[in-house]
């Protein structure tokens, strides 16, 4: 094992943990797909699984031999910094969640037509740009039965921190992509979702709504179902231009859910049943 104790609070090696922001890491290096940081064992552990290439770790070093071990040994390559909490703590200005960070470098984007292609249930995220809400999605979609997930350009990055933490690695389990500047949206997204054989619903509250329950949704072959942002919802050329627009029943004069609450639920009604 390759480890490093910390004493250079300079090194350029640290400046991904401690100096660079999760944009400029999404960038960095130049021409490259990028690269961010994965944290506690169990994400880092599902990113390595998914294929990522582990950079460095940054561990707390009380867990190098205990839930950091096997992550470490598996990877007697990766170089190990380490220092006491305390010292970790200042130099990342947050407390690390179990103790263990991972530099990574991204992948290429997958194109928007390879998400579709083999699937029969897709998550469009419209603008939707708090990463815990990203993060939440991700993991209800990963397991109530969806095939992919794919995000417009407004949306939180699935790779920032606190949005794969949150998914609970869900983001490295599930394939992914965004419109960005390729497919205007949502004329062109949607068009494509329709050239692939997609029914797409919007949810929102309109009088013309369809019921969650309705039979003729589940009874769709492909569907693709449209979550807009916090607060705002869908903007109206999306709820124009999709197939069906749903409403999940409320009680108690209650005329909304957070959005990751309402994916849950659109996840587990029209996901695929096993």
């Amino acid at each position: 094992m390759n480890i490093v104790n910390i004493t250079d609070f300079e090194d350029k090696a640290l400046d991904v943990y401690a100096r660079m922001t999760e944009n400029e890491l999404a960038h960095y290096p130049d021409n490259t797909p990028g690269m961010f940081v994965a944290e506690s064992p169990k994400v880092i552990e599902r990113a390595l699984n998914a294929g990522y290439e582990p950079v460095s770790f940054l561990v707390e070093d009380r867990h190098i031999d205990t839930q950091a071990k096997e992550l470490i040994e598996a990877n007697p390559l990766v170089t190990v910094y380490t220092a006491p909490f305390d010292v970790l703590t200042g130099l990342t200005g947050y407390k690390l969640t179990r103790g263990m960070l991972c530099a990574m470098k991204r992948k290429t984007l997958l194109r928007v037509e390879s998400v579709l292609k083999s699937a029969k249930r897709v998550v469009i995220l419209e603008e939707v740009m708090n990463p815990t809400n990203v993060g939440a999605i991700f993991r209800s979609a990963a397991a109530l039965g969806m095939d992919g997930v794919i995000m417009t350009g407004g949306c939180s990055d699935a790779l920032y921190r606190r949005a794969a933490r949150v998914s609970m690695g869900c983001v490295f389990q599930i394939p992914w992509t965004r419109f960005e500047d390729r497919l205007d949206w949502p004329g062109e997204g949607i068009g494509l979702l329709q050239e692939y054989g997609f029914r797409t619903i919007a949810f929102a509250l309109r009088k013309e709504s369809v019921d969650i329950n309705d039979e003729i949704l589940k009874s769709q072959d492909k569907l693709a179902i449209i979550l807009g942002t916090e607060g705002e919802g869908l903007i109206d050329q999306t709820l124009d231009m999709c197939d069906y627009t749903v409403k999940i029943p409320m009680h108690h004069g209650v005329d909304s859910l957070n959005v990751a609450t309402a994916g849950a639920i659109a996840f587990w009604e029209l996901g695929k049943k096993y």
